[in-house]
């Protein structure tokens, strides 16, 4: 049978709760018991002390006999509840009174008293005073606490002042531990009802917060268990602030970004159909036209470059896959060192030359940092600077201008580097998804029949294997403007 949470609390609770009263109550009966044994202990010996100095000793000077010894025994054993007993200096049992019919439990005798102490202990101390808590040798059925108390006799001068104490045996008290028992008995019982009470209060007030906790965990099982089928629009409905509401929050974002993953995905099946099928439509339509004659011979070299360059489109988008995987994968292989970055930008600013004249775009590079020398891959940093001028060259029209843009910044140890154009702009929407790959900016892809859509989602890779950070800033028909960063090669010097 599987038990649920809130089972497994109420019993882990309960397990707690029995585990520590049970350790309380004995843990307090025990030191109860100690401290009634103590308090006990110390009244017997003040009492025997007493009757050895009183009744003891008169019966050694001879003012009572062993009759009038007895009876006053008997008296001091109804009182006290307590045998007594008074042994001479040899040992000898010389008389013994029991507890009165008054004690609820007389001790009960095993044996007959000895005639001599040193029957029942050959090592038995009568000359000190001392006590021990047991049946007494096995004299008695149940335990008892038992005081030894020496006896002395002083002999005096005329002054009063004592001129010798002679030892004349011990008085001894057996008192049984029945009423101990008994006030530990009442004790079990007056803290067993309030211990009860507080676990019915623990439990009801477990099950309240159990259940407030609970329930919102309930809620999230069932919400997980339909993101696991599939069904990402389940919200979990729960809007606290504590722990629960934030694991839900994120749940809840999650399933958003999964919501968002599955679209991308989507899209990115429908994309790369789309720009594999173009060029395989065109390859196969030419192909098939100058294998049945429709295309004469002295045309086809034509359109067999119309071929080549189709294939060559398949093959950049191919590459530009694997280019990209390979980076989110495994990380690009960096090979820092440190050049100059205007020199780079220069250098591809040149490959652009054809093009821009062609197009009747300018492009202008300003430097306002002293110091553009910085450690990076010069390579790859070279690639993200042609992918984002090359996409500002595709959306610029004609008579409108590129700015290529180098700065730095007080303590700061970055270059910034911005490529910003006067093209159409992208709205809000556009920027956010300008980075993934096979987007393009163009909706209806017309515009732009030679880009794979890879290149800024490549960019941004490069950019990350580097840890620096590029953001992009647009306005709709005022442009966009691409930024990154570089760290200065000074600043590894410092490091």
């Amino acid at each position: 049978m599987q038990h649920s949470i809130l089972d497994r609390i109420y019993i882990a609770f309960l397990a707690i709760l029995i585990v520590s009263f049970g350790v309380l109550i004995v843990f307090t009966s025990f030191m109860t018991r100690r401290s009634l044994v103590s308090e006990k202990t110390d009244t017997l010996a003040n009492e025997a002390a007493l009757i050895a100095s009183q009744t003891v000793v008169g019966y050694i000077s001879g003012r009572y006999d062993k009759p009038g010894l007895e009876y006053l025994f008997r008296y001091y054993a109804t009182a006290l509840e307590a045998d007594v007993w008074y042994i001479d200096e040899y040992g000898r049992v010389v008389a013994t009174a029991r507890a009165g019919e008054s004690v609820k439990e007389t001790p009960e005798q095993v044996g007959q008293i000895p005639t001599n102490i040193y029957q029942l202990d050959p090592d038995y101390r009568i000359d000190q005073q001392h006590s021990q808590t047991g049946d007494f040798y096995g004299l008695y059925k149940n335990d008892m606490i038992s005081v030894n108390v020496p006896v002395h006799l002083d002999e005096m001068n005329s002054d009063g002042k004592v001129l010798n104490t002679e030892h004349r045996g011990a008085l001894i008290l057996h008192a049984t531990v029945s009423q101990i028992n008994e006030l530990l008995r009442n004790i079990y019982s007056i803290v067993l009802i309030p211990c009860l009470v507080i676990i019915v209060i623990a439990f009801v007030f477990l099950a309240v917060v159990s259940r407030k906790v609970l329930t919102p965990v309930k809620k999230l099982s069932v919400v997980a268990n339909e993101y696991s089928k599939g069904n990402l629009d389940v919200r979990t409905e729960i809007h606290s602030s504590d722990e629960i509401g934030q694991l839900a929050e994120s749940m809840e974002y999650m399933a958003a970004e999964l919501a968002k993953l599955e679209q991308y995905r989507r899209d990115f099946v429908s994309n790369i159909s789309h720009d594999f099928r173009s060029p395989l439509t065109s390859i196969k339509g030419y192909i098939e036209a100058m294998k049945d004659g429709t295309i004469p011979p002295e045309k086809q070299e034509r359109y067999l470059d119309i071929v080549l360059n189709e294939t060559q489109r398949l093959t950049k988008l191919t590459q530009g896959l694997l280019d990209l995987n390979n980076l989110e994968n495994y990380g690009p292989y960096l090979k820092l060192k440190e050049f100059d970055i205007i020199e780079v930008i220069n250098s591809t600013l040149n490959t652009f030359e054809i093009k821009c004249i062609e197009k009747g775009v300018a492009i202008y590079l300003n430097n306002h940092a002293e110091d553009t020398v910085v450690m990076a891959d010069k390579t790859k940093i070279q690639q993200v600077i042609y992918n984002l001028i090359d996409n500002a060259l595709k959306f610029t029209p004609e008579g409108k201008h590129i700015y290529v843009t180098v700065t730095d910044k007080e303590k700061d140890d970055k270059l910034h580097i911005s490529i910003r154009d006067e093209g159409m702009g992208m709205d809000e929407e556009m920027q956010k998804k300008v980075f993934i790959r096979f987007y393009k900016g163009d909706s209806s892809r017309g515009k732009d029949k030679t880009g794979t859509g890879l290149g800024l989602a490549i960019t941004k890779e490069i950019i990350k294997a580097h840890n620096e950070v590029i953001t992009v800033n647009s306005k709709v028909d005022e442009g966009t403007e691409f930024a990154f960063t570089l760290s200065k090669a000074s600043a590894s010097h410092n490091m």
